[in-house]
């Protein structure tokens, strides 16, 4: 039975689609401009609005079943967070450091290439946390120890992600699909050349944002980044550029002081300490709660003796994420306590490892709670319903034949504001009943909603993203600021090639 706040709202659906699009609109304007932080603006815009669009004090029910569907989600990420923290505090990734840096070089376009390969690799799992999770802790201590934005790594991980989201264990195929009581394989197959396009333009925007870094860095301490692009010119060899070998110092560049090593530890074409110490000076230097320490080689919470249990550790608890025989928050409960207890036996030692993370856990916990005012009073004020609703109706007659295209086109900004479930569930099957008299078949319709995903995968209201942004320490707006049209670009080159190849037909 629907709960009786749901009808609390007297507003005409004209309104409720006024108010919604305007609370969207107000929302990412004040988290762009930095006019508030993603948290207050999650809490405030919506209330606002909410009470505007006549909710009243059943606001309060509203927002509050929201909160309860985010629970578990939350204690997903708080653990979560707890767990890979730990594992990058006992160095358990510093052997996947130095080989990315010795594969990669020092050069920022390899190493965001490099990140956009890894972040769509991970991405078979279908998870995106999991997926935001492990790139993140291969690579933010790479980007941190080359002085390089972690808004790059957000950006280029969520452009990957996003762009393998459609595949069909990843969700959305699968809705799309159950909505229409379609056959899932019948919905991604044809589709299969639209990922590997977005995969290519993945691909591409990454390597224009490495250059770009790379001449950021440049122009920033040319001392530095003058040099030739390789391991062996900032430190001697690729461990040393990692901060892996045990003599080497923790900043960018400085070399080993061993015997026959150059004062600096660069070829002959390079600079000197004091310039290496002058360019550190002048770069800014990122903060992570959850991997600053990954910096340091000789970190106190090192725990070298125990890497081959914290290995299996970590391969049990991915083999069962993956398995999903057991919930995903209990799954990270136990990992994280077990770690804790086996690398850090002392009581003191396991408080201080649990305050060490906790800027990084109520930055993103804070967020999800905070999302659910704005999934409550979308929801429970009817603003979801009138604006698909008032879509669906201002489409001319004329434009049938073009329906699965306008679909395609609707579910990037639609499946940013609202939920997958309320979009494939709620508005896709409305549309895709009005096609229908137009001649465009059910699975058009169905592959056409999905190309909306890699814009999708960066609304605030996906908890992953949070996750992401969480960990590398980045603002949410900036890092809509950098994405968001990377990621329209790559839906709608997914939808053109769906028209190309005939996956996405036309009636």
């Amino acid at each position: 039975m629907t709960p009786e706040w749901c009808h609390s709202t007297k507003k005409e659906p004209a309104v409720l689609v006024l108010l919604g699009f305007a609370m969207i609109a107000v929302f990412m304007v004040l988290i762009m401009t930095k006019k508030l932080t993603p948290v207050l603006a999650l809490i405030i815009v919506p209330t606002v609005f909410g009470l505007f669009a006549g909710a009243g004090l059943g606001i309060g029910p509203m927002v509050m079943d929201s909160m309860k569907s985010m629970t578990s989600t939350a204690a997903l990420l708080m653990f979560a967070i707890i767990y890979f923290g730990l594992m990058i505090d006992v160095g358990l990734f510093d052997p996947l450091v130095r080989f990315i840096l010795r594969k990669l070089g020092n050069d920022p376009a390899k190493v965001v290439l490099g990140t956009a390969i890894l972040a769509a690799a991970v991405s078979l799992d279908g998870d995106g946390s999991t997926t935001f999770i492990l790139t993140t802790a291969a690579m933010l201590p790479v980007y941190l120890r080359l002085k390089m934005s972690p808004v790059v790594l957000t950006c280029v991980a969520g452009l990957a992600n996003g762009t393998m989201n459609i595949l069909p264990w990843g969700g959305p195929t699968a809705r799309a699909a159950s909505a229409l009581k379609l056959d899932v394989n019948d919905v991604f197959v044809p589709m299969v050349p639209s990922l590997i396009a977005g995969l290519i333009v993945v691909l591409v925007f990454s390597w224009l944002l490495g250059l770009q870094e790379r001449n950021r860095l440049r122009a920033v301490a040319p001392e530095i980044w003058g040099v030739p692009d390789t391991a062996a010119a900032f430190d001697g060899d690729a461990d040393g550029a990692a901060g892996g070998s045990a003599a080497g110092g923790t900043g960018i560049g400085r070399g080993r002081k061993g015997p026959g090593a150059s004062p600096a530890g660069l070829s002959p074409e390079g600079s000197s300490v004091a310039v290496l110490e002058r360019a550190d000076s002048l770069v800014d230097d990122r903060d992570s709660a959850m991997a600053d320490t990954a910096l340091d080689p000789n970190r106190k919470t090192l725990r070298p003796k125990l890497f081959w249990f914290n290995l299996g550790l970590t391969v049990a608890v991915m083999v069962t994420l993956v398995a999903n025989v057991i919930p995903l928050p209990f799954v990270f409960m136990v990992g994280a306590a077990i770690a804790l207890l086996v690398n850090f036996p002392k009581v003191k030692d396991q408080s201080a490892q649990l305050i060490a993370h906790a800027p990084s856990i109520v930055a993103v916990v804070s967020m999800v709670m905070a999302a659910s005012v704005l999934t409550g009073v979308l929801n429970g004020t009817g603003m979801v319903k009138a604006m698909s609703e008032w879509l669906v109706q201002i489409i001319p007659s004329d434009m049938g034949p073009l329906m699965a295209v306008i679909t395609g086109v609707l579910s990037i900004p639609m499946t940013f504001f609202m939920s997958n479930d309320a979009f494939y569930f709620g508005v896709l099957p409305v549309l895709s009943e009005t096609a229908a008299h137009y001649g465009v078949s059910a699975a058009d319709m169905a592959r056409a909603s999905i190309t909306g995903q890699p814009f999708h995968l960066q609304s605030p209201l996906v908890p992953a993203i949070l996750l992401l942004v969480s960990l590398a320490k980045v603002d949410l707006g900036d890092h809509h600021k950098k994405v968001l049209w990377r990621t329209a670009v790559i839906s709608l080159v997914m939808l053109g090639v769906g028209v190309l190849t005939g996956a996405i037909g036309i009636g």
